[in-house]
């Protein structure tokens, strides 16, 4: 069988095309997650690198589309690559954990305890008293790497399973303190970004 044969068989058109079209979607789509977070954290030289790849190839895919239009194995296969595409960008940043992100965290109980428990553990720590709806509360700021959150968030639970917190993403950090973890017989101890 030669290659134009092939190509206009059923197996190709109902098989091995949408196998290609939903594999071609998850690529581009994943590579679309990634380039959109990259570009909310600033990373200006990457983004543009990875929306080269990405849209050369959506257009093969769309191209294939296109080109068998009566066949809605087709269309399910690329709607199916969308969604499983946007899955994997997420878990794939996850698991990169690239970026810096604050933790507020607004605790009504004496924070002496949790605050000692951060500063020990090397974490950057500011914190002010405030006012909330239910009396005098402390804020707690620390700005950590991304691939840090649970740690942090660990230390709070242990020290104040009932403190409220939020998570923000960081464009940009300009000196601090983060801690420096042993890697490859290395010490630890605070390290200043700048």
């Amino acid at each position: 069988m030669d290659i134009a044969a092939f190509y206009h068989s059923e197996i190709f058109k109902f098989v091995l095309l949408p196998v290609l079209i939903f594999l071609a979607r998850i690529c581009d789509v994943t590579l679309d997650t990634l380039r959109i977070i990259y570009v909310g954290r600033g990373m200006k030289f990457l983004a543009p690198v990875i929306g080269f790849v990405e849209v050369m190839i959506w257009l093969v895919a769309i191209t294939q589309i296109f080109k068998n239009l009566s066949s809605p194995v087709c269309y399910v296969a690329y709607a199916g690559g969308f969604a499983m595409g946007n899955l994997i960008g997420i878990l794939i940043e996850e698991k990169m954990a690239i970026g810096t992100v604050v933790i507020r965290i607004i605790t009504q109980k004496d924070a002496e305890t949790l605050i000692r428990c951060l500063k020990e553990n090397r974490y950057g720590v500011t914190y002010v008293d405030a006012q909330g709806a239910m009396g005098q509360v402390k804020i707690i700021f620390t700005i950590v790497k991304r691939k840090n959150i649970d740690s942090v968030l660990g230390i709070v639970r242990d020290c104040n399973p009932l403190a409220f917190y939020t998570i923000e993403d960081v464009r940009s950090v300009r000196k601090g303190v983060f801690p420096l973890f042993k890697a490859a017989g290395k010490g630890t101890g605070p390290a200043a970004d700048g």
